[in-house]
């Protein structure tokens, strides 16, 4: 579904991603882990046209992305739910993710969207009168993955999104992304979690330093192993 392959990209005369190559498959839980200072979330960054690629290509079900403007990717089938949650503060619940169908072509479904996003997630259900600013960080998170899913994308980005979060809360969006992977969602996570991120994943990229070092079936990743790549352990 998203073919990557010989990627660079950065900040300025700053490059982050070195060649980097590779496929999300469609209807699977793609993870891509590794410590921070990766280059993970530059490269959904890149997906998104957020970052300037200078070398290589993203297909996405066999067209480049190159030319698609970020505010034009919802369109296309593909939404990140990004770090740090990114709600707007000042904003009911039930106005940011109407905010995730603002797109002319989701409002006709939106409704029905708003519904299958209260039943993921009843507590957003309960508090869709008050402001995302009022929200704990697990009930934000859940708010930004509910708003991304408002498009009905084809593909979602997910961005760290157990970053600072209680274990019990951790436990509720883990299985949130099993239920989303059992429906046959294709979904891209981005995680420093090993273990969780392996645990509900089809298939395993391991980043550092901007490049893929490893790239294995989630059942044939033997954790121990990856630690020793994901800490630079000879």
């Amino acid at each position: 579904m998203i073919e990557i392959s010989d990627l660079r990209a950065g900040y300025g005369a700053i490059n982050i991603l070195w060649n980097i190559s590779l496929d999300i498959a469609p209807g699977k839980l793609t993870t891509i882990i590794g410590p921070n200072g990766a280059g993970k979330t530059t490269l959904l960054r890149a997906i998104m046209g957020l970052v300037p690629v200078t070398q290589g290509r993203i297909l996405f079900n066999g067209q480049p992305l190159g030319s698609v403007k970020t505010w034009e990717m919802a369109n296309h089938g593909i939404s990140l739910i990004p770090e740090g949650r990114m709600v707007f503060r000042d904003m009911t619940v039930e106005e940011n993710l109407m905010m995730g169908a603002f797109a002319k072509q989701h409002r006709a479904r939106s409704g029905v969207n708003l519904e299958l996003a209260y039943e993921l997630f009843p507590r957003l259900k309960e508090r869709r009168r008050q402001l995302a600013g009022s929200l704990s960080g697990g009930e934000a998170q859940m708010l930004a993955m509910g708003r991304g899913l408002m498009s009905e994308p084809k593909v979602i980005l997910i961005d760290e999104p157990s970053l600072g979060l209680a274990p019990v809360v951790v436990d509720d969006l883990f299985r949130i992304l099993q239920r989303l992977k059992d429906e046959g969602r294709t979904i891209v996570l981005v995680e420093q979690n090993t273990h969780r991120a392996v645990g509900v994943a089809d298939h395993v990229y391991l980043m550092q330093s901007g490049k893929v070092l490893l790239s294995k079936a989630a059942a044939e990743v033997d954790l121990d192993a990856l630690h020793d790549l994901y800490f630079a352990r000879d």
